[in-house]
Order: C-alpha cells, then structure tokens, then sequence
C-alpha cells in the first residue's frame, strides 16, 4: 500500500490553489522629485555616449592604441636583475635578520616583472620566460605556504638555481 504523500502512476493530482496577496491595497511607489529626474537623464546619456565610443572604436572607426611592448634590452635587464634577486634571497641564512624584507622585496619584483611580461606574446615562447617564470613561481610558493624565514629544501633549491643558469645561458644568446 502507498503513502499518501507519495506520487505514484495511479494517484490523482489534486489542483493547486492559487495565492493570495495579503495587501489588498495597491500602494504605489512615490516618484522621485523632478531635481533628480533630469540628474538620471544626463547619466543615461552619458553611458548610452560611453556605449556607442566603445562599439566605434570596437568597429575601427576609431583608432586603438596597442599596448605599450617592452624592448628586448629593457626585458634582458630587468630579467638578469630578477635572476640575482632570486639567487641572493635563496642563498640567505635563514637566521639573517634581513631575510624577511629580502623575501618581501623579491616578491614584489617577481609579482611586477609576471604582471609586465606575461602578456607579452613575443616572451611567451622563449625558453628564458620559461624558466623563469617557472622559477618564481617555485619561489613565491615556497615563501607564502612556509613563510619568510623557511629555508628552501635542497632539490628544490636546485631545481631553481639550474632553471635560474638555463634562463641567464638562453639570455645571452638571445632566446
């Protein structure tokens, strides 16, 4: 036998009632005082003007301006100042008193050379980049799951001082 709160093929739907509003006056939202309705107006136009330059310029009516590329020399400099910075903070002591801002520092020269570099589409293939790249990523993960002062195990030490000698070597022939 079923239960009665159970559908099953042969029970009946029984039809469900509709509901009610429990206000039963229709109260109706005050306008807002004229001195703010032209105040909407001038911002609708200005969106609607924002809209219609952004799909012009979209459409190549307009020009648009390239993202400003870095030079070669520019980006060889600021990756060989990378690189010393990474090996000079990962062979510090750990009881060097100096270690935490060394840390600081490299992490917002790693976190500014990944933001201005990453999107370049001429880096992107070259085997410097890589490296690079894959080193402090190695480096700031090390640093925010252990901490300023945590030495860096051995292999992993490493793996970045080879990948740091790979990046300066493909540096140098230009790759």
């Amino acid at each position: 036998m079923a239960s009665p709160t159970l559908l099953t093929p042969t029970s009946k739907l029984k039809p469900l009632l509709p509901i009610k509003n429990k206000a039963t006056s229709t109260a109706q939202l005050p306008s807002p005082p004229p001195q703010q309705q032209p105040l909407r107006r001038h911002f609708l136009s200005l969106a609607a003007a924002a809209t219609t330059t952004t799909n012009l310029s979209l459409a190549g009516l307009l020009p648009v301006i390239p993202a400003f590329a870095a030079s070669d020399e520019e980006y060889v400099k600021e990756t060989q100042e990378v690189i010393s910075k990474v090996r000079s903070t990962i062979n510090m002591d750990k009881n060097d008193p100096n270690a935490a801002s060394a840390v600081a520092d490299l992490r917002e020269t790693s976190n500014s050379w990944v933001a201005k570099y990453r999107r370049e589409k001429t880096l992107l293939g070259r085997v410097s980049f890589r490296d690079i790249y894959s080193a402090l990523n190695a480096v700031s993960g090390h640093y925010i799951s252990f901490g300023p002062t945590a030495p860096i195990p051995a292999k992993r030490k490493a793996r970045i001082l080879e990948e740091m000698d790979t990046a300066e070597k493909a540096l140098l022939r230009g790759r």
